[in-house]
């Protein structure tokens, strides 16, 4: 969320910082502020805004209020503290489908205005958080709604057939292959048209069931302001959430508007936001409001939460006096009284939707108090009350098997297909749950085998201890398996993976004291670990854990490395580590590993076999680098009388 200073300060007043330290009040009490940058002569603060706080914060009034809350000062100027005073009109009527996917829906009837474009310091300010300005109309509904945070449209009246002389509108679901036709996007001419599925929530002309936009998403071509316009009417209205976000998504139109009703700003907000809007397009276009039209049909109560100063201080490990947390708390907006027993009672402002449990004034208090105040406390030692078999034995099974050169690897539980098809899936490639190991052990080794000269490994060799999930009998079970796989060449399955699986098997038998089943196919094992632990004896204690030895972090090269062998006959007197000390020097710096593959003795002399990893930590390297470096090590094994085999 971009924000101005000089926008924010218009709420604050002369308490407000400086720009930077704006910065380093939010980031160390409410936001991370991911840059400060002058575009068109404005401040402007990039505030990464959460989840948990989008619903009051993707505006200025609400960035405002945090600085105002971390200052402990007053908003010199709080369009939300004021009350809204707008005659009612009975020239629209408004009839809303389903009251739970839009519970409230205003309108309000504008009349007589001048559509041309915005004065200077509108269309600066919109410019300055990267918005283009359309026209004093359009860019009236834009600055509402980054100034309280309230998306708004505005629909050409007279384009509206009326009935019995009013204008209707509908609020319904979509028909499935139902079509709208949207505005065109920014950088486009020809305006959009979906089909829709049947989900998508609409607003329609109530005069011909005609769609006029996608609510909370976009608005329709259907009566849209244009230069000829004379008389408007401004919708600010509440649409669910989790629908508003299903259709963005599902149809890739994902704009300010959108994101803000994804969050769920409070119901309260549509007056508001009618009040201003008209005040502003009234002021720079003409014209005058005739009334609104309230259809507010599932309302928000106002909640009451008991928050105990003693479980906060406890939660945050302070020890503030209940008058310091009733003040801290105070200072978010909400309304606080104090109740028997030393308990307050706390109201929160209404366009806090995010405070709803005792939980939420505790976060409050620390984030306000300041994190960097509160210490770390050390947990007291407890005894254990019971061991975790699984935990166990799975310690034991990592020791044994990475003693023998296994690496535990851990891969997703999700996949492309299956059987268990996932309702909300992450992606269309992670759309079913996995109902074995084998298929992730195999991609595994099948991506690290090229891996194995620049590692000096001979084959690679991984594990994993996984939870699979099979369906039966209507219900989804779950298991963990023990999975093991071994490649020995780089072309696939060889007979000599079973042999390193089998020794493995074995020496996991003898670390477990008991044996067990497997099933064994193309160079992978499974185990069912699940009913292994069933055999196995409940342990007494935890095995002291082992001290590890120290490991130094180096920096991986993410360009591919280059193998070279090279194989030399010498005499009996040479040995192998004075041979490739020598080619390790010639080598240089671009050789990272030198590996002895292969020995042999015959008639007095001895080969040696090389292979020599190149790589390089910045670039890519390419035959024409390691040709040279290779004829140089031939040279150099001629001149010590070495015969290059």
């Amino acid at each position: 969320m971009k924000v101005l200073h000089s926008w924010l300060k218009e709420y604050v007043g002369d308490n407000l910082l400086d720009p930077e330290k704006v910065e380093e009040l939010l980031n160390f009490h409410a936001f991370e502020v991911d840059g400060v940058e002058e575009i068109e002569g404005e401040t402007v603060i990039d505030v990464d805004v959460l989840p948990n706080r989008s619903s009051d914060c993707l505006c200025h009034r609400g960035v405002a209020r945090e600085l105002a809350t971390c200052l402990n000062v007053s908003l010199v100027a709080d369009p939300l503290s004021e009350t809204v005073e707008l005659t009612n009109t009975s020239d629209i009527v408004v009839s809303i489908a389903d009251k739970e996917a839009c519970p409230r829906f205003t309108a309000s009837l504008i009349t007589g205005i001048e559509v041309k474009n915005s004065p200077e310091w509108l269309q600066k300010r919109l410019k300055a958080l990267g918005q283009r300005p359309i026209n004093n109309i359009v860019d009236a509904t834009n600055y509402v709604m980054y100034a309280i945070g309230q998306p708004l449209h505005a629909y050409d009246a007279d384009l509206f057939p009326k009935v019995d002389g009013k204008w209707k509108f509908d609020v319904r679901f979509a028909k499935e292959g139902e079509t709208v036709s949207l505005l065109a996007e920014a950088g486009k001419e020809e305006d959009r048209v979906v089909e829709l599925k049947g989900s998508e929530l609409l607003i329609v002309d109530g005069s011909s069931d005609t769609p006029i936009g996608l609510a909370g998403v976009k608005g329709g071509s259907y009566a849209g302001v244009h230069d000829g316009t004379k008389n408007i009417i401004v919708e600010a209205a509440h649409f669910h959430p989790t629908v508003t976000r299903k259709t963005a998504r599902g149809l890739g139109i994902v704009i300010d508007a959108s994101k803000r009703f994804e969050n769920e700003p409070s119901r309260e907000l549509p007056p508001f936001a009618q009040r201003d809007v008209i005040k502003l397009i009234t002021d720079i276009a003409g014209g005058a409001c005739e009334g609104m039209v309230d259809e507010y049909l599932v309302k928000t109560v106002p909640i009451s939460v008991t928050v105990n100063p003693q479980r906060v201080n406890k939660l945050l490990g302070l020890e503030l006096s209940a008058e310091e947390i009733e003040k801290i708390i105070y200072r978010t907006g909400s309304v606080v009284s104090q109740e028997r027993g030393g308990l307050l009672s706390v109201v929160p402002p209404f366009e806090r939707t995010d405070l709803l449990i005792e939980e939420d004034f505790a976060e409050e208090v620390g984030r306000i108090y300041g994190l960097d105040r509160i210490h770390s406390i050390k947990p007291d030692k407890v005894d254990l009350v019971e061991i975790n078999l699984q935990h166990y034995y799975s310690e034991i099974v990592r020791e044994a098997l990475i003693d023998q050169g296994f690496s535990e690897v851990i891969t997703s539980s999700f996949q492309k297909k299956g059987n268990l098809q996932l309702f909300n899936a992450l992606a269309s490639d992670k759309s079913y749950l996995r109902e074995s190991l084998a298929k992730n052990i195999l991609s595994v080794l099948d991506a690290n085998f090229t891996h194995t000269d620049l590692l000096g490994l001979v084959d690679v060799r991984v594990f994993e201890i996984g939870t699979v999930f099979e369906k039966g009998d209507g219900e989804v079970t779950e298991r963990v398996m023990l999975t093991l796989g071994v490649r020995t060449k780089g072309n696939g399955y060889n007979k000599k993976d079973e042999v390193v699986l089998e020794q493995a098997l074995e020496v996991m038998k003898s670390a477990l004291g008991t044996d067990f089943s497997w099933q064994m196919e193309n160079g992978i094992v499974e185990i069912n670990f699940t009913e292994l632990l069933c055999k196995l004896p409940l342990p007494s204690a935890y095995n002291q854990t082992k001290p590890k030895p120290a490991v130094t972090y180096q920096a991986v090269s993410p360009y591919p490395a280059i193998a070279r062998d090279i194989a030399l006959w010498v005499g009996e007197a040479e040995t192998a580590e004075s041979i490739l000390d020598t080619l390790t020097k010639e080598a240089g710096s671009l050789c990272v590993r030198q590996t002895l593959f292969d020995t042999f003795s015959k008639e007095g002399r001895t080969s040696y076999a090389f292979r020599l990893v190149f790589q390089a930590k910045d670039r890519t390297l390419t035959d024409e680098e390691i040709t040279p470096i290779m004829e140089t090590l031939n040279s150099v094994a001629i001149e010590k009388g070495w015969e290059v085999r």
